[in-house]
């Protein structure tokens, strides 16, 4: 890995990059440039690195609070495993875990894994499947025409499937809303699919051979990789490797241009910190990056970003006895469609993922709350989140008897939707790079919002500074 020398000659701070944000991906980008020889300084408002990802034993049961594992997508998160020396701490998912379930009717019903299986599964109904085997004749949409997911669900495939394939999908990726989500920008690569191979069927399976040959895998497909401690594990280590590059409590809140740089305004406690950087890279949430002062000419600032919208997301995590879930728990979990009329968005079978989440003879189910379908309800108190989660478990699962371990954590803003307009935060963002050479945006709010969305776009970004920062002139010339 080539590593980059000290530009212009300037001084070790002054030299540094500016990470803003310590969640997976400012770590990440932090660990790749001072491999590369880069100095850092990560600022992090929050007491701990990692963001949402936050793993709790107690009592022998194994809480995820935000995440629950990575699909393994790319060579990219493959390499920072094997960098960070965690392949001994690696667990990937049992493969007993790999039914997917759709509520119907009240009751879960296992996605069929195969052609055989789709035609005979109860599922979906024969004007649903036989709508399926039409898709490859509909016409692609004009190019510059953005749809919500919804329309272009309902343009290809139909309402059945809108209803018990895509919003259910939805609310487990996004806790989103198809019909306002963008396809162009929430999906990227579905719309490709359609505009390169006039068909999603026919994309999937030319596609494949693509991803083979850049050594990629489909979502579809990818193993979930996860640690033997939880994903924690994984933002531990990376701040751990930061050292005193690693700057805790401390929010920044102003950004000004300068001869040399950037000049980084922090506060911790009652001190205000003034550092000059080479560059910057801004990996906070959207929202927290939009109380960031911006001033550098005719750059816009960082403000419009506010508007980008995180619905609240709760996460209800239960032990129970064995013998208390009659359901055999034999895959990654289940989603509830909005038209089943339950509270919940869908829970993941924790326990039958990977190993030690629960003690012997016990159980771990991880539930989902609110997100756009039903907001309110993210946000109400503890007790009540645990009791209509309860509900549509012992509707829905067969659950009896009371919880052994209850764990509930809120996000009163979780996951940035990628809504139909998504366009004109992506312009902003282009725009304030193009005009404030050395301030580089990277996250969940740009590059894709899945965990190795975001170790990939930490990847990506260290790669790019490094490319500005030894482009740069040397001192003298």
């Amino acid at each position: 890995m080539s590593r980059v020398s000290n530009p212009a000659g300037a001084t070790p701070e002054a030299a540094s990059v500016a990470i803003v944000g310590g969640g997976i991906t400012g770590l990440v980008c932090a660990f790749r440039l001072q491999s590369r020889g880069v100095p850092v300084t990560l600022y992090e408002a929050a007491d701990r690195v990692g963001g949402v990802i936050q793993s709790t034993r107690e009592f022998g049961f194994l809480a995820e609070c935000g995440p629950n594992s990575i699909l393994d997508t790319s060579p990219k998160i493959r390499s920072l495993i094997a960098d960070l020396d965690l392949q001994a701490r690696r667990m990937d998912s049992a493969p007993s875990a790999e039914n997917r379930y759709l509520v119907r009717g009240g009751r879960p019903v296992c996605l069929p894994a195969s052609p055989l299986k789709f035609f005979t599964t109860a599922l979906f109904s024969p004007g649903a499947k036989l709508r399926l085997l039409r898709e490859p004749f509909i016409p692609r949409a004009p190019a510059d025409l953005e749809e919500s997911v919804a329309q272009f669900v309902l343009r290809r495939l139909g309402q059945e499937w809108l209803d018990y394939a895509i919003n259910p999908m939805i609310a487990g990726i996004y806790a989103g809303d198809p019909a306002r989500l963008s396809v162009k920008h929430g999906f990227p690569r579905l719309h490709a699919l359609e505009q390169r191979y006039g068909s999603l069927l026919k994309g999937q399976i030319l596609g494949a051979k693509e991803r083979k040959a850049r050594g990629e895998v489909s979502k579809q497909e990818a193993k979930k990789v996860s640690f033997d401690e939880g994903l924690q594990v994984l933002t531990d280590i990376l701040g751990t490797r930061l050292g005193t590059a690693l700057k805790l409590r401390s929010p920044v809140t102003r950004l000004e241009r300068a001869a040399a740089g950037w000049r980084v305004t922090a506060h911790s406690g009652d001190r205000e910190t003034r550092r000059l950087h080479r560059a910057v890279l801004l990996a906070a949430p959207a929202y927290r990056l939009a109380e960031i002062e911006l001033a550098a000419g005719d750059t816009p600032g960082l403000g419009p970003l506010r508007d980008i919208y995180y619905p609240p997301v709760a996460s209800v995590v239960l032990g129970f006895r064995r013998e208390d879930v009659p359901h055999p728990l034999d895959g990654f979990g289940m989603l509830v469609p909005a038209v089943e009329r339950f509270s919940i968005l869908g829970t993941l079978f924790s326990s039958s993922l990977f190993p030690n989440r629960a003690p012997a003879g016990r159980v771990l189910l991880t539930t989902y709350v609110g997100g756009v379908r039903a907001p309110e309800l993210a946000l109400q108190p503890e007790a009540e989140l645990v009791a209509l989660t309860l509900r549509d478990l012992r509707v829905i699962l067969g659950v009896h008897g009371e919880p052994l371990y209850r764990h509930v954590q809120v996000y009163p803003k979780a996951i940035p939707q990628y809504e139909v307009g998504y366009g004109r935060f992506k312009a902003l963002m282009d725009e304030i790079e193009a005009k404030a050479p050395g301030v580089f945006l990277a996250g969940h709010f740009r590059n894709g919002i899945s965990l190795g969305d975001s170790i990939i776009a930490g990847h990506d970004v260290a790669e790019r500074i490094a490319s500005w920062l030894q482009a740069l002139p040397a001192a003298g010339a």
